[in-house]
């Protein structure tokens, strides 16, 4: 009887535990830029490099937020970023600070990389269930952008 109810515990804990650690994250992926070479091994990112994310939504009446990440090292030369973001319907330019008037990184520091998430669109209601594409280039002046290795977009079920 003792043994029954250990594990009739143990198997309501584990549900319990993977109830709440269940995320609402629709879809999550990270692009390369894919700007290293031989002669330039640190990241870069070509002003012509479009970071291509296809995703699919099954559920067009929820309100959903989608981050945008950008992963990058300290060799990265500017507080501030402007990017391309583009669907089938508009096109939006925006622009978010990786660093604060000291200089210091905001984001995540992780393994010599620093993840700066950016949101760009809170409570936003799909015009239908489908499949979508999200396009997103780098909008600054340099051709090569340096120390930019990944960008990631997130979708989050509200």
């Amino acid at each position: 009887m003792r043994k029954a109810f250990g594990q009739w515990l143990a198997a309501m804990l584990l549900t319990g535990i993977m109830t709440a650690c269940s995320s609402d994250t629709v879809y999550s992926r990270f692009v390369s830029t894919d700007g290293t070479s031989a002669r330039h091994p640190l990241p870069q990112w070509h002003m012509d490099s479009v970071a291509r994310f296809d995703y699919t939504i099954t559920d067009a009446g929820q309100d959903y937020r989608l981050l945008l990440y950008v992963r990058h090292t300290e060799t990265y030369p500017y507080q501030n970023m402007w990017l391309f973001v583009s669907d089938s319907l508009h096109t939006d330019t925006i622009e978010f600070y990786l660093a604060d008037d000291r200089g210091q990184w905001l984001g995540n520091k992780h393994h010599g990389f620093i993840e700066m998430p950016v949101l760009y669109e809170e409570n936003y209601r799909f015009p239908a269930s489908g499949t979508y594409r999200l396009n997103v280039q780098h909008g600054m002046r340099d051709t090569l952008l340096r120390g930019v290795s990944d960008i990631g977009l997130e979708i989050i079920r509200n």
